[in-house]
């Protein structure tokens, strides 16, 4: 790995074993502005995330990245929309995680308008990893469990494969126990923990994930109680926020009987 800086950027370059480098470019505050893949043989860049694309409002503006929006009309079924991991099979995972939008994108968003804006996640569906959760306090994906994301791991990298642009959002959130400032970090550091777990043991692309906690923001029990439940990951695709073209998706697919 090294380091090479341009101006106002930092470029962070990761080289594998085959000669494929991983570029993450990022300005003075760590702020992310672009990642992409270097092909060794050809030169060829894949631009997984832009960051900084033209023509996305909030880039640069402090508390700008906010997009004020109606929360989608959601028609299909909502255990399609919203898939609890301990209920779904594996093709019910893919099919979630390749999903088109349930409503039309009008333009490319940049990153962080889709980390700050739930109305525009909330257009993408999404499964709930509530086969993991969390010990109170701790972001830490305990030994025994890590075996339960093999489903999710297997199903990213299968929409990796025939899109190697494919970005997935993976979301940490808390309980309501404790101060927000501390568990909005808590909260990232899981989603960081599960990140790490899907590439470390089930080898999903690093590049291909990106993550973000959101705290007690959007508890899945509404209570102010010390709740397991509320202290889980979820994830889901935002290519098609990002503007990203994928050959993996399609109409949604129906029902299963």
């Amino acid at each position: 790995m090294r380091t090479e800086r341009r101006g106002g950027e930092l470029s962070t370059i990761a080289v594998r074993p085959d000669g494929t480098q991983i570029v993450t470019i990022t300005d003075d505050d760590g702020r992310l502005i672009r990642r992409l893949r270097r092909d060794p043989r050809g030169g060829r860049d894949i631009v997984i995330i832009d960051n900084a694309r033209p023509g996305a409002r909030g880039i640069g503006a402090a508390g700008g990245f906010f997009i004020d929006m109606p929360p989608p009309h959601v028609s299909i079924p909502r255990e399609r929309y919203i898939v609890e991991m301990d209920r779904a099979d594996q093709g019910l995972i893919y099919d979630t995680l390749v999903a088109p939008p349930v409503e039309r994108i009008d333009r490319p968003y940049s990153l962080d308008e889709i980390r700050y804006s739930a109305p525009l996640r909330d257009r993408m569906p999404r499964v709930d990893i509530d086969t993991v959760t969390f010990e109170s306090g701790s972001w830490e994906v305990a030994p025994g469990q890590v075996d339960r994301l093999s489903v999710i791991a297997n199903a990213i990298n299968r929409a990796v494969q025939r899109n190697p642009n494919e970005v997935f959002l993976i979301e940490g959130h808390t309980d309501a126990v404790g101060a927000d400032i501390d568990n909005l970090s808590l909260s990232d550091r899981r989603a960081e923990s599960v990140a790490l777990a899907l590439s470390e043991s089930f080898k999903v692309p690093p590049e291909n994930l990106t993550t973000q906690g959101y705290g007690e923001q959007f508890l899945k029990v509404n209570t102010q109680g010390d709740e397991r439940a509320n202290r889980r990951v979820t994830v889901r695709r935002i290519t098609p926020l990002l503007g990203q073209t994928s050959n993996a998706g399609g109409a949604p697919p129906p029902p299963r009987r």
